[in-house]
């Protein structure tokens, strides 16, 4: 069967199953990749590395010592939310998500914005991710030369800017080769950044005990009853929430997973829960070593909270820190690589529903979504390239606002779910607990930070002290970049009447209609 006549197959099938509609017809090739292979790319995606050095300094300054107790509390409404996504990808995969989902349950508007959050915080991460990858590649240039000047070339804007473009392109070529290869470089890549994750968490435990300003372990760090106020709490748990963000990615590949409905939302769960894991062995080892201080090697010293690893990786590992350093920038490189695989199936999604020119759904000869790649990188560059120029801590301030844009579209879409099942929520103990409860639960949680967060980033005190007219430069990206997606809706609204006027979106089948899971 020809791929038009696929497509026209999924333009007039009236009530989608999971097996039909939705799923058939874009293209995309299928049964690429099994359960461990899904799980490595969503660990790749979430980059525990780069979270870890880039999230931790931040975070210690908002809350301190618990650390364990946040990144506890963050996981709870994310995988809340993972098991809604869970229910949602075995009763209609697609690769579009969280747009295709609030489509069908709250109407095209609210699809339309659900998924500009998504491919804004994509967006968002990907130029983070170059970030910090610019600043390990030189730093490890400087340790394998010998020549610490060379670490200092990341605070040069031009070159700065020019290798992260360097990075992003790379990225993009390995993505539109399609998972098969994108496959095989993660699982290099993500096994020797847990490799040597496992390293400095060993030799930070046993080295301690010798450090200046270290702690020695405290189980009230898990008590989040310790944390100063609700402000601080929000804070802590919007960055908690960025850090177990991207295991998503496993439902926008379902459509190229074996036994997609099943696989990939396993695969999902699967891991967020392993990050867990290495959050809190990790965590808890910086904090022992290096302190809560603001001086010297401590966590709150302004000069070490952009890049924990960067100033700790001496005294933990002593000769062979180059390798914690190789290790961030291989976790930047491939959650650089693996996360361009959510934006470019969801513009491919988007596309094919309607919302956005036919362009945005075409393939390569790899069956990737070579063009949607290539927009979806190219943005990015240009954003970051953007922040670096407006901000005094670019990795700050927008990792601050993408956990707001995390927040806003995994919350309408766990929401979502509660719509989309309110028919079959009570039909046993199973769709009670998974459809109803834990989306419930989960997506008002994320609303309440959301909220939360904006209220507290007006002020330009609120991360990096940068501001706009004002307005503290977290706001501005964070809400902002949601209004700037409602403006754009308007204006898809008159060029798009066919998605919004619900006619290119295949209806989903009334319950009664549909196997019961």
């Amino acid at each position: 069967m020809s791929q038009s006549t696929l497509k026209n197959s999924a333009a007039t099938t009236p009530a989608p199953s999971a097996a039909s509609g939705l799923v058939r017809g874009k293209g995309l090739a299928s049964g690429q990749l099994g359960l461990f292979a899904a799980v490595m790319i969503g660990i790749s995606t979430i980059a525990p590395a780069y979270v870890l050095t880039s999230s931790l300094g931040p975070t210690v300054q908002a809350i301190g010592t618990q650390l364990p107790a946040i990144f506890i509390i963050g996981f709870i409404p994310m995988f809340l939310v993972a098991l809604a996504y869970r229910e949602l990808n075995a009763d209609t995969p697609d690769s579009g998500t969280t747009f295709t989902w609030v489509s069908q349950a709250f109407g095209p508007a609210l699809g339309w914005l659900g998924g500009w959050g998504l491919l804004a915080a994509n967006i968002i991460v990907l130029s983070n991710l170059a970030g910090v990858a610019v600043d390990f590649f030189y730093l490890f240039l400087a340790q394998a030369t010998g020549n610490p000047a060379l670490a200092d070339l990341s605070g040069n804007n031009a070159i700065n800017i020019l290798t992260c473009l360097a990075f992003v392109g790379a990225a993009v070529f390995i993505a539109c080769r399609g998972l098969t290869t994108t496959r095989l470089v993660q699982y290099v890549l993500v096994g020797f950044q847990l490799a040597v994750l496992a390293w400095f968490a060993i030799s930070a435990f046993s080295k301690a005990a010798d450090q200046p300003g270290h702690l020695a372990f405290d189980a009230s760090w898990f008590n989040p009853m310790h944390i100063d106020s609700f402000s601080a709490f929000a804070v802590g748990l919007s960055l908690s929430i960025f850090a177990f963000w991207g295991w998503d990615v496993c439902l926008t590949m379902t459509e190229e997973t074996k036994n997609g409905e099943k696989t990939s939302g396993m695969a999902a769960a699967l891991t967020a829960v392993g990050v867990l894991a290495i959050y809190l062995l990790g965590s808890i080892a910086t904090v022992m070593f290096a302190g809560v201080g603001d001086t010297g090697l401590g966590l709150r010293n302004p000069e070490n909270s952009a890049n924990v690893f960067t100033a700790i990786a001496t005294p933990v590992m002593g000769p062979f820190a180059i390798l914690l350093s190789l290790a961030v920038l291989s976790s930047c490189a491939a959650s650089l690589q693996s996360t361009m695989i959510s934006p470019a199936r969801s513009l491919l999604a988007i596309s094919h529903h309607g919302a956005l020119p036919k362009r945005f759904s075409s393939l390569n000869k790899f069956k990737s979504p070579a063009f949607a790649t290539i927009v979806a990188g190219g943005v990015s560059a240009g954003f970051y390239a953007l922040m670096r120029v407006l901000s005094n801590n670019v990795l700050n301030d927008t990792i601050l606002a993408l956990g707001m844009m995390i927040c806003f579209y995994y919350g309408i879409t766990a929401l979502a779910c509660v719509w989309y099942f309110r028919h079959t929520a009570l039909d046993s103990l199973r769709n009670f607990l998974l459809r109803l409860l834990a989306p419930l639960l989960g997506g008002i949680a994320l609303v309440a930070v959301f909220i939360q967060t904006a209220v507290d980033s007006w002020d330009p005190a609120y991360g990096s002290g940068s501001e706009v007219f004002g307005i503290g430069l977290v706001f501005v990206i964070g809400v902002g970049i949601i209004a700037l997606g409602a403006l754009f809706l308007v204006g898809a609204a008159v060029r798009r009447p066919e998605f919004f006027g619900g006619r290119s979106l295949p209806k989903r089948a009334p319950d009664s209609e549909r196997e019961r899971v």
